[in-house]
């Protein structure tokens, strides 16, 4: 994050009012030599007060949070705002437009191009872009995904542990106001690890949130609602925007994603038979599935298990599956608040102790 961001905007973070307008991402092609590519911004800007970045689109064919982050929006005016929302409803815009997990353009996946590149790809200098420029300036992180194409997901939200307990409990905390049915730690090991815009947010000391809304490229009422209801929530307990009408937060199960033996993967290609679903209880050594050779009734079926016991966080989507694919993610239960920020305060100790 040394060189200078290519990306620019018209848009003035530092005045206040109400800005849409969007980044242009210079992009040369055949067609268009000085081109660039528009990813959409609104800023809301009234005073002095606290920064929300929020973002949805990370991921091109995840729509729940697009929805949600454009109503949002299009709702709010600069007399609603105590501080200062910037909105990007769409920030991987060329994947947004071909409803793709990765950028057309490169092939990026920007959720796994952490902290990104100034002179890179066109999806690197985006993830530079918030790196650089946008996050340093928020004081809350909200990042909205669902299960693509690939997952069906529980609808849910996760944050990273913290360096220290009371920065775990700071975050346990953000996740009781988002207030999504289940709520989950992570270590980092799995998925993105320290390439994701949530652990370039810890380095940065800015606290992330990131919600999984539903999945299968398609678009759940049940996560709908939840963005839509866990966003304004956070804003409103933030106080960036005291009067906004919003339902109470309902309880939260506090749950982990204990490493790399959470998730379950196929070995072989086939046709994936599961035998779980989103949001089941599953026992460690149980029956997850089967991999079904195709067309070769002679080869022998693969079956997989779950390695771990726990909740079935998220399920594959496609029945087409090739080795290294994930089938499952499990997440297991954990203490109350306050001895799960204990605990994970005392792992890192312990850790540190041991380099």
């Amino acid at each position: 994050m040394t060189s200078k961001t290519r990306i620019w905007t018209p848009v003035d973070y530092e005045a206040d009012g109400k800005q849409r307008d969007c980044l242009r991402l210079p992009h040369s092609t055949d067609l268009s030599a000085y081109g660039f590519v528009p990813i959409p911004i609104v800023c809301i800007k009234s005073g002095s007060g606290p920064t929300a970045l929020l973002i949805a689109g990370n991921h091109g064919d995840e729509y729940e949070g697009q929805i949600a982050l454009s109503n949002l929006a299009r709702e709010i005016g600069t007399d609603d705002v105590r501080g200062r929302i910037i909105i990007l409803p769409a920030l991987n815009f060329p994947a947004v437009e071909a409803g793709r997990r990765v950028s057309p353009l490169d092939d990026g996946n920007l959720n796994r191009l952490f902290p990104g590149d100034a002179l890179g790809s066109p999806t690197q200098m985006i993830a530079h872009y918030v790196s650089d420029v946008l996050l340093p300036m928020a004081d809350i992180v909200i990042d909205l995904h669902a299960g693509g194409r690939s997952l069906h997901y529980l609808p849910s939200a996760l944050v990273r542990a913290g360096g220290t307990q009371a920065e775990t409990a700071r975050l346990i905390e953000l996740l009781g106001v988002f207030g999504a049915p289940v709520s989950s730690i992570s270590d980092g090991s799995g998925g993105g690890g320290a390439t994701t815009l949530a652990a370039v947010a810890q380095q940065l000391n800015v606290p992330a949130l990131t919600a999984e809304l539903g999945g299968g490229a398609g678009l759940s009422r049940d996560g709908l609602q939840l963005a839509e209801q866990g966003v304004r929530r956070v804003l409103k307990h933030y106080g960036i925007l005291p009067d906004i009408k919003v339902d109470p937060a309902p309880g939260t199960r506090l749950m982990k994603v204990d490493g790399r033996d959470a998730f379950t993967y196929a070995l072989t290609s086939g046709i994936f038979e599961p035998a779980a679903e989103v949001g089941e209880p599953v026992k460690a050594g149980q029956l997850a599935g089967r991999v079904h050779p195709i067309g070769w009734p002679m080869h022998q079926v693969e079956t997989v298990h779950f390695r771990q016991s726990g909740l079935v966080a998220c399920r594959r989507a496609p029945s087409l599956t090739a080795p290294g694919d994930c089938l499952y993610k499990v997440m297991a239960d954990i203490g109350t608040q306050a001895s799960l920020a204990r605990s994970r305060h005392q792992e890192l100790q312990a850790a540190n102790h041991n380099r």
